[in-house]
């Protein structure tokens, strides 16, 4: 029951990223407590809602980033962030890195990868059951 929970709320913030999403709506769309839901995050997905949310945001970011079409305040909008200092601090504290300098492709000590592990955060998203 919790793998299909997770899977669903992790299939919704895949879709609605860009959203002003809560752990409390997605329990309600899903059918299930909130509690239920933090349970199915922390022992499915090995996570939490809001790292797992934060994680698939600087994803799609950072590949906005990388193709230049967008102004770093539009990405912060498109990812759901409102103001972009926030976007700005999330980002640097998920990649090391600020976004204009990710996309300039280096920081002080070498250039930065899409791909790159991030610092608070180095579990999959979630396993298969």
């Amino acid at each position: 029951m919790r793998t299909s929970l997770f899977q669903e709320a992790a299939e919704i913030v895949d879709r609605e990223y860009a959203s002003d999403l809560s752990l409390d709506d997605i329990a309600r769309r899903v059918a299930s407590s909130r509690r239920q839901l933090q349970r199915a995050y922390a022992e499915i997905g090995e996570t939490t809602f809001r790292d797992h949310l934060t994680r698939v945001r600087m994803q799609k970011a950072a590949e906005m980033l990388s193709t230049r079409a967008l102004t770093v305040r539009e990405v912060a909008h498109r990812v759901g962030y409102r103001q972009p200092a926030q976007f700005a601090k999330a980002f640097r504290r998920y990649q090391g890195v600020a976004p204009s300098d990710f996309r300039a492709g280096g920081r002080p000590d070498g250039p930065v990868r899409a791909a790159q592990t991030p610092r608070f955060e180095t579990r999959p998203a979630y396993r298969a059951a």
